[in-house]
Order: C-alpha cells, then structure tokens, then sequence
C-alpha cells in the first residue's frame, strides 16, 4: 500500500521543525548583550524620528500568548514615552460601536516626531471579532475591502507603517497558557477571549488567513515573527524594525550642569513636619 505523498506546506512545517528542534538555546548572557546592544540603536532611532518628525506607526498582532507584549516592553523600555506610546485598546464602548470603525483608532495616530505601538489594532475586526462573532458578515466584509485602503491613505499622507504578526506553534501556546495558570503574577494575562482562542484554533487559522489574502499588500505588507523562541523572537522582530526604518546617529553633545543656586538666607523646613514613606526594607 501506497504512503500518502506529503504537500510542500506539510514539508515545509517539518523541515522548520528539525531546524527549531536542532538549534540551540540562546544562552542569557548573550541574550542581555545583544538587547542592550540594540535598545542603543533604538534610542539612535528615537532621535532621528525626533529630529526628521517622521510619524511611524507599529502594529503588533499575533496569537494569544505569541510574545506581543514582551518585545513592546523591551522597545520602549528604554524610550522616551513622549515620543514612543503604547496604545493598547480595551473593549469599544457603546458609542464606539456607532462611530466609523477606524475612528478610535485614528484617535491614536502619531503626529511629527513620535512612534506608536499598536499592541492590536484595527484587525480585531479579521480575527477576534470575525471568529467570536462581534461583528456582522457585512461589517467583516467591509472592513476586507476598506482596510487596505485605509492603510495606503496612511502611507500616502506620510506615515510610516509597519506591521508584524506573531506566529506561534500550538504545543507553545498551551506551555505558555499553562504556566500562566500556574504562576499568580500571570493569571491576569489569560482572559475568557484567549481560553476562547484555543479552544477555536482553527476558525483563527482560517481567519487569519483571509487577513493576509486581502491586507498582506505591497504598500504594506506582514512581516512574519517566529514566536516559539522568546528571546529571539525579540531580538529579530528590533533588529528588522531598525532596519526597516533607515536613519543615521546624530552628533550629540553632553549637557554642562550649571552650578546650584545660592542658598541666600533660604531655610529648609524641619524634617519632622514631612511624613515619610516607611523603610521596610
């Protein structure tokens, strides 16, 4: 009896698979350099977005528990938060719901000088709401059809966007959403909507599919993050964000401290009358 021939995806998938499986872990120490190495260059970029008043747009999408949050708080970490802002919407109250579905989001876009981070964005539409049904097949049909413009209407007025999607392996999601069960200090990450996103693993495969169909476009295209390796997801998602926004380092001065004021028959008052913070520790 014959063996069924494999499709060139189902290869493809064992063939990344050998090679996560064969690669080594990154080891900590070299992991903490080449961040701090590359958070140097994101302070660079900072201010060259500064100094050019570009308007550069982020947006991070992906599968629950992919890793989105963690390399957002490892590009601002060491960012000034008045030129790069995380926007990380909630449920849209009912108004919202009335307004043009873009609306809260434009809300939120950069003027000259800054970089925000979408942590979701506008395709909460394609996937969560598509799959939970939240929306209409009117309402997704029409969001397939007009984001793509949207988007281009962005670019062509100016903005800088760029968009990643998390991709992560089904055996690394359900490790990740185990250990946030077990561990107290995460449980507040596993929401009612990320049980619901396992539970319904294909219908977001599927729907995530069709997102790419109509809004992966050459004006704006995905890219692609393997998720399964943490540390390197983080690494390589920086290191192609540096790249893809040219920019040069610009010539910096140190600040002189000037000399402190006189006191001038100034007199501080008693330190009793100030309540303190208690020393615990």
């Amino acid at each position: 009896m014959s063996k069924k021939k494999k499709s060139k995806e189902e290869k493809r998938d064992e063939a990344s698979l050998v090679k996560k499986t064969a690669r080594k872990k990154l080891d900590k120490k070299e992991y903490n350099k080449a961040l701090a190495r590359l958070q140097e260059d994101l302070v660079i970029l900072q201010e060259w977005i500064v100094e050019k008043k570009l308007r550069v747009v982020v947006l991070f999408e992906g599968r629950d528990a992919a890793g989105k949050g963690g390399v957002i708080k490892r590009i601002t970490q060491r960012l000034n938060p008045r030129v790069c802002r995380i926007v990380a919407l909630g449920t849209p109250t009912e108004k919202e719901k009335s307004q043009w579905y873009f609306q809260r989001y434009v809300a939120h876009l950069p003027g000259a000088g800054e970089m925000v981070l979408y942590d979701r964005s506008w395709y909460n539409r394609a996937g969560v709401e598509r799959v939970m049904g939240f929306c209409t097949e009117t309402q997704y049909a029409e969001f397939l059809r007009t984001c793509p413009e949207f988007e281009r209407m962005l670019v062509r007025d100016g903005i800088i966007l760029i968009k990643y999607w998390f991709s992560v392996s089904d055996d690394e999601q359900e490790r990740r959403f185990q250990a946030r069960i077990e561990d107290p200090t995460k449980g507040w990450k596993l929401s009612p909507m990320d049980l619901q996103s396992r539970a319904r693993w294909v219908d977001y495969s599927r729907a995530k599919d069709q997102m790419f169909a109509h809004t992966d476009t050459k004006q704006c295209p995905w890219y692609v993050v393997d998720a399964d390796d943490k540390k390197r997801a983080r690494l390589n998602c920086i290191s192609h964000l540096l790249n893809v926004l040219p920019h040069e380092k610009l010539e910096h001065r140190s600040p002189v401290l000037p000399p402190r004021q006189k006191a001038l028959g100034y007199v501080r008052p008693p330190i009793t009358d100030q309540t303190f913070v208690p020393e615990v520790y």
